[in-house]
């Protein structure tokens, strides 16, 4: 990724500083190191996004110069997020083999044939300081089990963060995190309302009154972005036929511990080579509504 911004550099005899890293370092100050971990679903094969799939997991589907996965672990990063738990399935040894050559694929590097030594050569933007826990939940397993089969690695934590490895927002994950204290429930999903897939016409006599091309919903969709208790972990089974969206979260609201933060902003899924080439438009336009990292929020 190259933004101006981030070639500005700072130098004194014992000191180099970009102004993207000085942003990292006040938004650490302001939310600080979270201890949470952060379990993204990327397990999925992705069917209906075919074309893309069929070479690499969705996960790590381009958008810019970056997979997707990429730019969510970004956002939870910029909130002081950097413990992640990958739950892994259809073609995960990609997204392993990702990030255990993400220094030579995001850097120039120098190769020296016959001894094999190799030196990086980082760039302004450096390497994200990210533990991540690469955990093979199974290939053909439903949602809710995948997140079960990785509670071993949530530990004795009270609460973790959770979220679909195929979508981005500018959702703020402190005032979410802070909107699921208040509440006291197992569970918080965000909430977002995506534009209507078709036009809607107003019409009365057979006369079309009124047209809007594919208006925002009214009605509240999963976003993913959830914030969970550990007793989350109760309503699910590792069996692997346990969906996740479908008798969990309806026995959570049903027992009055699913809450919802509404979120009203930007909002974005890729379930379809449409859905891709959407988020490539805004990206490409400079519309990177998700991307606060680079805004310094």
């Amino acid at each position: 990724m190259n933004h101006g911004v981030s070639c500005f550099m700072l130098r004194t005899s014992q000191f180099v500083c970009t102004i993207r890293q000085m942003v990292e370092f006040i938004n650490r100050l302001r939310y600080g190191e979270k201890r949470m971990k952060v379990v993204i679903l990327c397990g999925g094969q992705g069917t209906r996004l075919r074309e893309e799939t069929e070479y690499r997991p969705k996960p790590l589907v381009m958008v810019g110069n970056h997979p997707i996965l990429w730019h969510i672990m970004k956002l939870y990063s910029h909130y002081g997020y950097n413990d992640f738990i990958l739950c892994l399935g259809y073609k995960g040894e990609m997204i392993k083999n990702y990030f255990l050559n993400y220094d030579e694929l995001a850097h120039d590097f120098t190769l020296r044939l016959g001894s094999g030594k190799k030196e990086v050569h980082h760039h302004a933007n450096s390497t994200p300081n990210w533990n991540i826990t690469f955990a093979e939940t199974g290939l053909l397993c439903e949602t809710g089990s995948r997140i079960a089969r990785i509670q071993k690695y949530i530990g004795n934590d009270e609460e973790f963060l959770l979220t679909y490895g195929d979508a981005v927002a500018d959702v703020d994950i402190g005032a979410l995190y802070r909107y699921h204290r208040s509440k006291g429930k197992i569970v918080t999903v965000t909430g977002v309302q995506p534009p209507s897939p078709f036009g809607v016409m107003a019409a009365n006599d057979g006369m079309v009154r009124a047209f809007t091309e594919k208006p925002q919903s009214e009605d509240w969709a999963n976003g993913g972005f959830f914030v969970c208790n550990k007793k989350a972990f109760e309503y699910l089974s590792p069996d692997g036929s346990t969906i996740f969206e479908q008798d969990p979260l309806k026995r959570l609201a049903s027992a009055g511990e699913l809450a919802m933060y509404h979120h009203r902003k930007f909002w974005h899924c890729v379930d379809t080579f449409k859905h891709l080439e959407g988020l490539n438009a805004y990206y490409n336009k400079g519309q990177r509504h998700w991307m606060v990292w680079e805004k310094g929020l």
